[in-house]
């Protein structure tokens, strides 16, 4: 099939498609769409009906790869969902493999302090119920503060914080067989600028994360 095309003052130009190619390309246009209507936020049940895949011959000498060509090996993307309330107080990211939520300092504690309010220990208490849920057995427990202030107040505040975090969950789960990684990061691994308050209160969090039940 030839298509040519015409402007005022460009020359004509011709292109010429085979009937494989332009089977591939719908192909490939449709498999763009399809995965475009996928998302993990809509309800099992509701999803896009695909419509019907376009026929390919698969001996078309068009489709075949070129002497010492190899395909790449299969791999599975590792897909992050993050979610954060609509203060920024908590937020929880999921992967393939691990779940993972930030809890902002100021939730959990008084200024400069490590001792957790009552608040927090609800909260505390709801991710408790989710290593339950993943059956986990190992949780690791990280701490971490703006850049205000010295390094090595950092480092010891954040590790208070970071203990005072466990001691809660180890009291909710009771659980012999699982394990806790703790540690004090202070200033260490930012997520937010440091330069501006709303990113250091962002900056200011313990971060629980523990892997995904397997499938």
């Amino acid at each position: 099939m030839t298509v040519t095309t015409t402007r005022p003052g460009v020359p004509r130009l011709a292109l010429t498609l085979t009937a494989a190619s332009v089977m591939v390309a719908a192909n490939l246009f449709g498999a763009v769409v399809a995965h475009a209507d996928e998302s993990p936020s809509v309800p099992p049940g509701t999803e896009a009906s695909a419509s019907a895949p376009v026929k390919v011959d698969p001996n078309d000498p068009d489709l075949k790869l070129p002497d010492g060509a190899t395909l790449a090996d299969p791999k599975v993307l590792d897909i992050k969902s993050v979610v954060e309330d609509q203060s920024g107080d908590e937020r929880r990211e999921d992967t393939n493999s691990d779940v993972k939520f930030a809890l902002q300092a100021e939730v959990l504690f008084s200024k400069d302090s490590a001792k957790l309010s009552g608040e927090a220990k609800s909260r505390i208490s709801a991710i408790a119920d989710e290593i339950k849920n993943q059956n986990a057995t190992k949780v690791r427990v990280f701490g971490f503060t703006d850049n205000l202030g010295s390094s090595a107040h950092g480092d010891v505040l954040s590790k208070q914080r970071a203990d005072a975090v466990q001691g809660v969950l180890e009291q909710e789960l009771n659980d012999a067989n699982i394990t806790f990684e703790v540690r004090g990061y202070g200033e260490q691994y930012p997520i937010a600028d440091n330069s501006t308050e709303a990113g250091r209160k962002k900056n200011r969090r313990v971060e629980v994360s523990f892997p995904r039940t397997e499938s």
